[in-house]
């Protein structure tokens, strides 16, 4: 019997080495594209200007994949704080080109909410579309998200956005973005439309990215989380890989 915990050792020294000779199922060479994914930590997850996580942390992370093509996928995830859901997974597939500084994109993106009652008809699709241009000094960009059936049931919805970013020092970007959010619905959806706007500033450092702003909507303060004021300061730290 006192041999076991031995077996079990010999074990546990002798895997890695198997694990390492191991052939992969699949040669990274032999499938197209590449894979990229990263994780982020933040004080507050914040979705076009509204909190999603009630004044929590929150963490997330996403895995993608794009060719040379200019054809992408993705998922990603982040925890919430809503009635009836803890978590948010995304799934995107798009396409979008560079032509020298001008890009655009196009962009389907399921947005679902596991274990959320379905009566709540929390899960919803959009198509985004953007154009950019980068002007040498400031970056800058464009885009539409349309949705048939929104967040909560609450009808069609568009929202408008721009956004520049603009190098500074040579190690630190400041951006900024704005935003117009329209919903059918808005007794199911909770809000009137509004507009939403935020600024930050982001620099990289050991390899992770970090970043500060401040993000704020022209909705009155009964119509944000809990009553609170809808202006929240930001902070995150990612790591792409």
């Amino acid at each position: 019997m006192k041999s076991a915990p031995l077996l079990l050792t010999a074990v546990v020294l002798i895997m890695p080495g198997l694990a390492a000779t191991a052939d992969p199922l699949v040669e990274e060479e032999t499938f197209p594209g590449a894979f990229s994914g990263s994780v982020l930590l933040t004080n507050e997850y914040v979705f076009r200007g509204l909190s999603q996580t009630d004044d929590v942390p929150a963490v997330q992370g996403s895995l993608d994949w794009s060719h040379e093509i200019g054809a992408h996928a993705g998922i990603w995830a982040s925890n919430v704080d809503f009635a009836g859901a803890n978590i948010e997974i995304d799934y995107t597939l798009g396409f979008g080109r560079a032509i020298d500084k001008f890009d655009w994109d196009v962009t389907a993106i399921y947005y679902t909410y596991p274990g959320a009652v379905s009566s709540l008809n929390y899960d919803f699709f959009e198509i985004a579309g953007a154009v950019g241009y980068d002007f040498d000094r400031v970056a800058a960009w464009l885009g539409v998200n349309y949705s048939p059936e929104y967040f909560g049931d609450s009808g069609d919805a568009v929202y408008l956005s721009g956004g520049i970013d603009i190098p500074l020092f040579k190690v630190v970007t400041l951006s900024a973005n704005v935003g117009y959010q329209s919903i059918d619905v808005n007794d199911n959806f909770g809000t009137d439309n509004y507009v939403d706007w935020g600024v930050a500033l982001g620099a990289t450092a050991l390899g992770f990215d970090l970043s500060v702003g401040y993000t704020d909507t022209d909705l009155p303060d009964d119509q944000c989380a809990d009553g609170d004021s809808c202006g929240i300061v930001l902070f995150s730290v990612s790591r792409s890989f």
